[in-house]
Order: C-alpha cells, then sequence, then structure tokens
C-alpha cells in the first residue's frame, strides 16, 4: 500500500523501494518491500522487534547490500549510479543513527564536522561557524561545542548527533530511534524540535521509531512492517481502523490504549515505562 500524504494531491517520492529482498544466510529480513517516502512528509515507521526496520534505512543508505529490488532517490536508480553520483546523492541525506553514533574521541563540534570534511572544501574558520550554527539550531548551549560526547546528557547527545545529521543542509534525515532513552520530557522536546526543523527547513524525515507518542505528534503518515513487507501505510487514523492482529495490539494495547483526543495514555506511574 503506497498511500499518499493528506496535504498532496500530486505528491513526489524522493524515495521509491521496489520489490526489495534483503536476507542474512537463510533468513529474510526483506521479501518484496515496497515504500514510497514523499516530500516534505514526516514518515513513521514502525514494526516488531528484530522485524527489520533499521535494516531498511541501512539497505537504502547503502550499509546493507539486498538480494533484490530497486531504491530510487530523487528519480535515481542507485544502482545504474557511478560511485561520484552516490556520493552526491548521500550529501542530500542526513542520517541520525540509534543512540547518537557519535565519534567519543571527537568533540561535538569535530562530531559535526566530520561531513563537511568528508564533502565539502571549507576552510576551519567556515567550519567552525557552521558548526556554531547548527548547535543553535539543535537548541544547544554555545558551550556544548568543546565537550566530548561522555560529557552530554541523553537529550544533548540526541541533539549534537541531529546537528551533525543536518551538517550538509540536507534534504533528507532519516532518524533512527531518536527519542529511545530519553525521559517524557526530553522526548517530547525532541520531537517539537523535529516537528520544528521540518517545518521551517522543508525537511523529509523517514523515521523509525518505537514511541506512539512520536507517532501522533509528528507523523503525517506510518508505515507497518511485517512479514518483511510494509503490511499497511497510511495516516494515524486510518492505521486504528485496521483489522491486521500486530496492528490492533500495538495501537490498542496496554501501552498504546488511545484518548478520545487523539493521542496514547502513558503507562501508570507505577510501570516502568
Amino acid at each position: 500500500m503506497t498511500d499518499a500524504p493528506p496535504s498532496s494531491e500530486t505528491p513526489q517520492a524522493v524515495i521509491r523501494v521496489r520489490g526489495l529482498t534483503v536476507g542474512f544466510g537463510d533468513r529474510l529480513v526483506m521479501n518484496g518491500l515496497d515504500l514510497d517516502l514523499y516530500r516534505g512528509e514526516v514518515l513513521g515507521f514502525v514494526g516488531a522487534s528484530g522485524a527489520g526496520k533499521s535494516v531498511l534505512t541501512r539497505t537504502i543508505l547503502g550499509l546493507v547490500h539486498k538480494r533484490a529490488g530497486t531504491i530510487e532517490v530523487f528519480g535515481h536508480d542507485l544502482d545504474h549510479l557511478s560511485h561520484l553520483e552516490k556520493m552526491q546523492i548521500g550529501e542530500r541525506w542526513g542520517v541520525l543513527f540509534q543512540e547518537g553514533a557519535l565519534f567519543s574521541g571527537l568533540t561535538v563540534r569535530q562530531n559535526i564536522q566530520m561531513p563537511m570534511r568528508e564533502h565539502l572544501k571549507l576552510s576551519q574558520e567556515m567550519m567552525d561557524g557552521l558548526a556554531a550554527q547548527k548547535l543553535r539550531l539543535v537548541g544547544l548551549p554555545e558551550d556544548a561545542a568543546d565537550k566530548f560526547p561522555a560529557e552530554l546528557s541523553g537529550g544533548m547527545t540526541k541533539r549534537a548527533a541531529l546537528a551533525r545529521a543536518l551538517a550538509l543542509d540536507p534534504e533528507i534525515v532519516f532518524l533512527d530511534e531518536p527519542t529511545s532513552g530519553l525521559d517524557p520530557i526530553s522526548a517530547g522536546d525532541f520531537d517539537d524540535l523535529i516537528a520544528t526543523l521540518q517545518r521551517t527547513l522543508g525537511l523529509t524525515v523517514f523515521m523509525v521509531t518505537h514511541d506512539l507518542d512520536s507517532l501522533f505528534a509528528i507523523c503525517n503518515r506510518v508505515a507497518v512492517l511485517g512479514h518483511g513487507k510494509v503490511a499497511a501505510v497510511g495516516k494515524i487514523d486510518q492505521l486504528l481502523l485496521s483489522d491486521d492482529p500486530w496492528i490492533k495490539a500495538y495501537f490498542h494495547g496496554k501501552r498504546g490504549v488511545v484518548r478520545a483526543g487523539g493521542r496514547p495514555e502513558q503507562p501508570p506511574a507505577s510501570q516502568p515505562a
């Protein structure tokens, strides 16, 4: 299923995946998966643990080899591009990996400058200015630039990693479990930050998440991975009506009881979140 986002009559697919098959040994993780990511949307991607959500992201990024299928980015089939052309495509996306994946031996400033050093030819002064700009963009104080990842809180680590993902002014941002490990207040603040950046910068966002609050708060559409394929995709309201057993359990289970206002209930304070 490839429902178009509700805000666009003629949506443009900036990523188009067809018939994707990915496996490790005898185990197939993706088996003929189809998915579209439309320009300007925030697409949430959910599924059972171990179903392959992060594998899909890494396959699109070229970090995992596929066995079959096509991946088109900005209208270009990645299989038909030269190494240089793939590098140029890579300059148009940014990635926030789960847990941030900052280089522990580099300062925050140096982490943010890594993509600049790889893809651009800029003076150190210009890179320092751009890094400071990215820090302000994600709401980090100026003195965070000289800190090492071990000196940051969980929320600051996520923001620093997001600043690095934005280093090259990308059009697409991949977020892998961006609110995992954050307390509810920090997670809500991070959702607000993503929504603000998406709106002000015109980003297209592909977000792998388990966070129901994030799905309700900032996603235009949600895609559900099941049995190696996209089992369903659409607005939250549409998925809430699904008869699929896993989707029903996910959105209507103990941690997904939906309030009348359309937001999931928080678990009782006495239970671990």
